[in-house]
C-alpha cells in the first residue's frame, strides 16, 4: 500500500499513539509506503528520505503502487514562499509551508480534488551559494523536535530542508547527515554552505548547522539563530559561552 500527505501538515510519531513522540512532519504532497495499517495508526516509510513513523489513518491518501513509483521519478517540484495556498474543489483553501511537494498536481489520478497552484515554485537542482540565501527564509523560527517548517523545526530538519530546497538530498537525523559527504580536516577549509556537527560527552552526533561566512554559523537552537563558530564549537555572543562542541565539518556539495 501507498500514500500521499494531503493536508498542510501531519505529525509523523515514534509510535501509534496522540501522545507518542513526534520524531518528524509530513508535508504536503510527500508520498510514502504504508508498511503497516491498523484502523487508527499506519506505519509509513517516507519515499525522499526513508525515515519511518507512525501517522493517523485520516490524515493522508491512498495512491497505486504506479502512482507511488511514477512520483519517485519525477523531478521534485516544491513550494518557495513562506506558506502559499492551494484551491481545491470548490474553491476551498488549504495552506502549505515553505518546502511542500507539488510534483502531483498535474497527475489526475492523485489529484482527485483538482487542487491548483498559483504561487512560487522551485525545483532542479541550485548553486550552492544558494543554500544561505534559502536558509535566510527560516530565520527565527522557533524550535521544534521533529519540525520541518519555519512555524517549528529542528536542526537536522532545517538542514534537510534548505538543502531540499536547492535540489539536495540529505537525510533525516544529524547522526545520519554526519555519514554524508567529505570530512574536511579545519574550519578553514570550509565554505559557506557546508554542514557543521556537533557531540556530546558521550560521543554522539546531536546537533547540525550550516557554516556561514566569517565564522559564522546559522542553526536551530532555541530558534533558527546566527551565532559565531570557531575550532571549540558554537559561542553564543549573548550568554557570552560555547554552546555546542565542535565534532566535524562536512563537504556535502
Amino acid at each position: 500500500m501507498f500514500g500521499i500527505c494531503n493536508l498542510a501538515i501531519i505529525p509523523l510519531r515514534f509510535e501509534p499513539s496522540d501522545k507518542s513522540e513526534i520524531v518528524s512532519q509530513v508535508l504536503f504532497g510527500e508520498h510514502f509506503k504504508i508498511l503497516e495499517k491498523h484502523k487508527q495508526w499506519s506505519r509509513i516509510k517516507l519515499q525522499y528520505d526513508d525515515y519511518e513513523g507512525w501517522v493517523d489513518s485520516k490524515q493522508y491518501q491512498e495512491i497505486s503502487e504506479s502512482n507511488y513509483e511514477q512520483l519517485s521519478k519525477e523531478t521534485l517540484i516544491l513550494n518557495s514562499d513562506l506558506i502559499e495556498y492551494i484551491t481545491g474543489t470548490s474553491n476551498t483553501l488549504i495552506p502549505i509551508p515553505l518546502g511542500a511537494s507539488l510534483s502531483f498536481l498535474n497527475n489526475n489520478e492523485i489529484n482527485t480534488q483538482n487542487y491548483e497552484f498559483e504561487g512560487t515554485k522551485v525545483n532542479g537542482i541550485k548553486d550552492k551559494k544558494n543554500i544561505i540565501n534559502t536558509s535566510y527564509l527560516y530565520l527565527n523560527a522557533p524550535y521544534l523536535w521533529g519540525g520541518k517548517t519555519p512555524f517549528g523545526i529542528d536542526c537536522s530538519g532545517f538542514t534537510q530542508m534548505v538543502y531540499k530546497l536547492n535540489g539536495y538530498k540529505l537525510l533525516r537525523d544529524a547522526s545520519q547527515q554526519a555519514t554524508q559527504g567529505e570530512a574536511l580536516s579545519f574550519i578553514e577549509e570550509s565554505e559557506p554552505g557546508d554542514l557543521a556537527f556537533f557531540d556530546n560527552e558521550e560521543g554522539n552526533i546531536i546537533h547540525v548547522g550550516i557554516i556561514m561566512e566569517n565564522n559564522y554559523i546559522i542553526h536551530a537552537s532555541g530558534k533558527v539563530r546566527i551565532d559565531r563558530i570557531d575550532h571549540l564549537g558554537i559561542f553564543n555572543a549573548e550568554t557570552n559561552k560555547h554552546t555546542h562542541k565542535l565534532r566535524v565539518i562536512k563537504k556535502i556539495i
